[in-house]
């Protein structure tokens, strides 16, 4: 028997609870996998308190990514004693997560462990860094560089956030972090690198088709009327490197950011992400942070403590990454 974090649903209420199960009960997969750490995301927060239909068959064990060690393998690819990350491929959504002592998947899913990093270490850095460095990425391939001008991320506090500032800063960009709760959270975002920290309500109004050129890169987590008025504010040629939605799915914007300056709009996914180009981010993302993000940006919870961080996580009332020991 080990310990899971068992979502149930009645009358379309989601119930969190930690519970006993066993190897049985797992579903079926080419690797039995050791859990030692997972990590609360902005969508483990939906799934757990049922705030957002992520979980469609129940029983469910959340948690859209982990770190372990394999105890079993049937793949050539893994042997008894690796140490593997697991991030994505619907884990912890439609097929059983992270948030349990013991995990069994897919041996495609898998990567093995970077050289220089640790299970603990790669879920401070889990989806949200992954997501993160490919943004960093997408902006890089797309031309913008440190001397192309100021880059906006969005939703600067969450963990796609916090890691997006830390990786910009230390790559010689000047960062512009926009978060909510600015005097709260000003003092972290700035020791991660942003060079100035704006208030997220300068970005709520409705924007105009185009407005003064301020943004030669945007990082966007959040979607909807933010995601618009930093495109209507974009420089000719910039380029938007788009994650999240944690603002809404909509875009109300027009096409004319794009036809007369030349902006582009990267869509960045990290859940079926291709392997090689995966393997290649969680490198790059163990080389660029800094040793200061894991003691600054990351906080550590129990499994029983998840339910209670995930309302707070939805609510917006949770700074940087959430690392969960199992």
């Amino acid at each position: 028997m080990f310990d899971a974090l068992l979502l149930t649903q009645e009358d379309k209420h989601t119930f969190a609870q930690v519970s006993q199960i066993t190897e049985a009960d797992l579903p079926e997969g080419e690797v039995l996998v050791e859990v030692a750490y997972s990590s609360l995301n902005y969508k483990d927060g939906l799934a757990v308190t049922g705030a957002g239909k992520i979980i469609r068959q129940f029983p469910m064990v959340p948690g859209i990514d982990f770190a372990g060690v394999v105890r079993e393998s049937t793949d050539a690819r893994y042997q008894v004693g690796d140490q593997v990350i697991l991030t994505g491929w619907g884990v912890g959504e439609n097929h059983w997560g992270g948030m349990a002592q013991k995990a069994r998947v897919n041996a495609d899913w898998l990567v093995l462990m970077p050289q220089g990093c640790d299970a603990a270490k790669a879920m401070m850095i889990g989806t949200a860094g992954l997501t993160a460095m490919l943004c960093v990425q997408a902006l890089q391939q797309a031309g913008i560089t440190p001397q192309s001008g100021d880059i906006l991320v969005t939703g600067a506090s969450g963990g796609v956030g916090s890691v997006a500032v830390t990786l910009l800063a230390n790559a010689g960009y000047r960062v512009v972090a926009c978060s909510g709760r600015v005097e709260k959270n000003a003092p972290l975002l700035k020791e991660l690198g942003a060079a100035e920290v704006i208030e997220r309500s300068e970005l709520e109004q409705d924007a105009k088709p185009l407005e003064a050129q301020r943004w030669a890169g945007v990082v966007d987590t959040v979607g909807n009327k933010i995601l618009a008025k930093a495109l209507a504010q974009m420089q000719y040629g910039g380029a938007a490197a788009i994650c999240g939605l944690a603002g809404g799915f909509a875009l109300p914007t027009t096409v004319m950011p794009f036809i007369l300056r030349g902006v582009s709009l990267l869509g960045i996914d990290s859940v079926s992400c291709p392997f090689e180009k995966r393997k290649a981010a969680w490198e790059a993302v163990i080389k660029a942070l800094p040793a200061h993000f894991y003691q600054q940006a990351c906080q550590q919870i129990s499994l029983a403590e998840i339910p209670d961080f995930a309302n707070k996580i939805i609510q917006g009332q949770v700074t940087g990454r959430v690392l969960v020991k199992l």
